[in-house]
């Protein structure tokens, strides 16, 4: 018991479990429909792409949450109006436009030369999180709630069958620009926990993790959920005590529950088959 509590007594501690669990409730939640939607590579597109938003920022004083939050709005923008071209696949768009603004970025840190001091957006230090970002998380988190709350049929409907929630009249070009803006906002609160080269697996890895386990929408959901805000809150103690990264802590979390679930499920087909 006093190796749970004796990080809590420190401040940082405190705001660093706060945000991973936040971070952690947004991820999982839009994880289910990127999951379902098998876009799982936007949201790799999408990470990539808060690159040269983070080195403007940088480069001229700014916000470097503010900055990445920018870019990867423009690329979600531009990934989903690029996609209603009928010569241009929704495939091709995702995989074009975080090449882009990955080499944007690239060119534009060489300028720097400071490369060390956006380390803490590329690879993520939940421990360094200030009680503005907590702010600026929990704002973006219960809006991303709030907006698959209300959107919640139409969202499963066009995750399951497109086409057919375009028979009834669901316009679906809205719903793909506000999946890819919600995912945006989630990718952003998720750079400052996990850095902006490994917030894709946050959105990924637990809801693939709890699909091992139940297929059902509902059971998924709340099964990705808990997941998630279990290796947040266990990424954050490992960093605590090991000295670890916080954010190669929390993925790498999140896989060993991926491979748990694997194991589990590949012992039920075992014994299904004898």
């Amino acid at each position: 018991m006093h190796g749970i509590l004796e990080p809590l007594q420190y401040g940082f501690i405190q705001r660093a479990l706060l945000a991973s669990m936040l971070v952690g409730i947004s991820c999982s939640l839009l994880g289910v429909y990127v999951v379902l939607r098998r876009i799982s590579n936007t949201g790799h597109a999408l990470t990539h792409s808060a690159l040269p938003g983070i080195v403007i920022a940088f480069m001229f004083g700014g916000n470097l949450f503010l900055g990445a939050l920018v870019a990867t709005l423009w690329t979600a923008i531009m990934i989903g109006f690029l996609s209603k071209e009928d010569k241009v696949y929704e495939d091709t768009a995702t995989g074009m436009m975080p090449t882009i603004m990955l080499a944007l970025g690239v060119l534009l840190i060489s300028s720097t030369k400071s490369y060390r001091d956006m380390s803490s957006m590329l690879f993520g230090n939940i421990l360094g999180v200030t009680s503005g970002d907590l702010v600026m998380i929990a704002v973006i988190t219960v809006f991303i709630v709030g907006v698959l709350i209300l959107c919640h049929k139409e969202f499963q409907l066009f995750c399951v069958d497109k086409d057919y929630a375009r028979t009834i009249g669901i316009n679906v070009d809205v719903l793909r620009h506000v999946l890819l803006v919600l995912l945006s906002l989630s990718v952003v609160t998720g750079i400052q926990a996990t850095g902006a080269i490994l917030t894709n697996a946050l959105l990924v890895v637990p809801t693939a993790a709890a699909r091992l386990v139940t297929n059902r929408l509902v059971p998924l959901t709340i099964t990705a959920v808990t997941m998630t805000m279990v290796c947040c809150v266990a990424g954050v103690y490992c960093s605590y005590y090991f000295g670890l990264s916080s954010g190669a802590s929390i993925v790498l979390c999140c896989a060993l529950c991926f491979g748990v679930c694997w194991a589990f499920r590949t012992v039920q087909n075992k014994k299904s088959m004898l």
